[in-house]
């Protein structure tokens, strides 16, 4: 893993609860050195606080990343786990594809699909399927910048005249028995508003987010689901979720063509 991302990482694993450098040696696989070596510089950055033997997060909820700041983490893994949610949608389907830059990536999968219907609030898949011949449906409302989403009562007006064979949802994060957290109480009803309607839900996050609650607003999520993520087996993000009821398990491995 480049320093970069593991750097990344390493700042949601500390978020996450994981302040110990002992953990992180093992979540990371890298040497003790290497850990203070990067906790020392996410310190210089703002991004946590050093403690005696570990590390803190710097506030109990992490400020939203911007919309390039998304676009630019984890992209390989979000392009993996794109393709590999793509595969779940069969013919004829209508699917909901949820704000976020790695259902986006998804959008990209299915763009030379002409045998199903999108419907979303994401207008970066809006953009990812222009000029294809996937049907698409855009739910309005109001614009959030750093997902290019939209939400508020519109929205929710909108997704209840709709059903969907399969939603596709990003989160903040994704906690066991809690469910998925984001940075609005709109937002997160929204994704409520998505389950409600939708036959089948997936749910795609890269493991950054597993066991994640950075942020204080929840979705529960009162169906089975399926997770799909870059965690591999052995993961300690994965492995939280693997007695969890009602949730199936997909890794992809970003590393693999």
């Amino acid at each position: 893993m480049k320093v970069t991302r593991r750097r990344e990482a390493m700042v949601q694993a500390v978020l996450s609860g994981m302040t110990e450098v002992a953990a992180l040696c093992g979540h990371f696989g890298i040497s003790e050195v290497t850990v203070r070596r990067d906790l020392r510089a996410l310190a210089d950055e703002g991004l946590i606080l050093r403690t005696y033997g570990g590390a803190a997060s710097v506030s109990a909820h992490a400020p939203e990343e911007s919309l390039e700041q998304r676009s630019h983490s984890f992209q390989a893994e979000k392009d993996a786990i794109g393709v590999a949610a793509a595969a779940h949608v069969a013919v004829g389907d209508t699917v909901f594809l949820d704000a976020g830059t790695t259902t986006a990536a998804l959008a990209k999968a299915l763009a030379d699909r002409q045998d199903i219907k999108v419907i979303t609030n994401n207008l970066l898949v809006v953009q990812a399927l222009a000029g294809s011949h996937v049907a698409v449906t855009m739910i309005g409302g109001d614009v959030r910048e750093s997902s290019m989403g939209t939400f508020g009562p519109i929205a929710q007006l909108g997704l209840s005249r709709f059903t969907f064979d399969k939603a596709f949802l990003g989160a903040d994060g994704v906690v066991p028995g809690r469910g998925l957290c984001e940075a609005t109480a709109e937002q997160a009803y929204l994704k409520e508003c998505i389950i409600r309607q939708a036959a089948q839900v997936f749910v795609l996050v890269t493991s950054d987010k597993l066991n994640r609650d950075s942020q204080q607003h929840w979705t529960p999520v009162e169906k089975n689901w399926r997770l799909i993520t870059d965690a591999m087996p052995g993961h300690a993000g994965r492995q939280v979720f693997e007695n969890t009821p009602g949730v199936t398990i997909e890794s992809v491995d970003a590393a693999r063509p």
